[in-house]
């Protein structure tokens, strides 16, 4: 078992029988009063951040976690169905994982997955951007391109995102995948 002194930034730990990434770390010594370590973690399954206050000598259960690239396949029920790039080994994994960005995310795309042993996946990151064609919206109007008027567009995923009033039905869009916010049009 290691000790609290042996953690660094981005070290993913079992807090409270909960698995929680080390956002910051730092080694106080306040006056003439014991050190301390001021240690901020997030919570892989629910992100809220979680502040505590170690001992040098506290124990900490510091888990060895594999990141690997996968392609994402198609969803069954509430998993996503991915494959290992390099075994061609298929995969289940947790919507809950990727967050808000699951609505955002198309077949064939490469995600980056976090296991704890080998095994169990912890965290799985989509790419920062993804490219759509968006399938319905209303017409645009000739002109509309100086305000930063945004009206509703459904994407290929059947998710719904706000774009500029001169996107049309057919047009490639690039999406940011944390917030589903419209980026930029994509020329072919």
């Amino acid at each position: 078992m290691a000790t609290i002194s042996d953690l660094s930034k981005g070290n993913y730990m079992r807090y409270n029988g909960e698995v929680v990434q080390v956002e910051e770390l730092q080694h106080r010594t306040p006056g003439n009063l014991r050190a301390f370590y001021q240690v901020k973690m997030r919570s892989v399954r629910t992100g809220k951040i979680i502040e505590n206050r170690f001992r040098p000598g506290d124990e900490a259960e510091i888990l060895r976690v594999e990141t690997k690239e996968y392609q994402y396949l198609y969803a069954d029920g509430e998993s996503l169905v991915v494959m290992d790039n390099e075994t061609f080994e298929q995969v289940y994994i947790d919507k809950v994982l990727l967050g808000e960005s699951v609505n955002f995310i198309k077949e064939g795309v490469t995600l980056l997955i976090a296991f704890e042993n080998g095994t169990n996946p912890i965290t799985a990151e989509a790419p920062q951007h993804v490219i759509f064609e968006v399938t319905y919206t209303e017409p645009g109007v000739q002109g509309d391109t100086a305000t930063r008027t945004l009206k509703p567009a459904t994407i290929e995923t059947g998710a719904e995102v706000r774009v500029p009033l001169f996107i049309n039905t057919g047009d490639r869009i690039k999406i940011k995948t944390a917030t589903g916010e419209y980026v930029e049009r994509v020329k072919e």
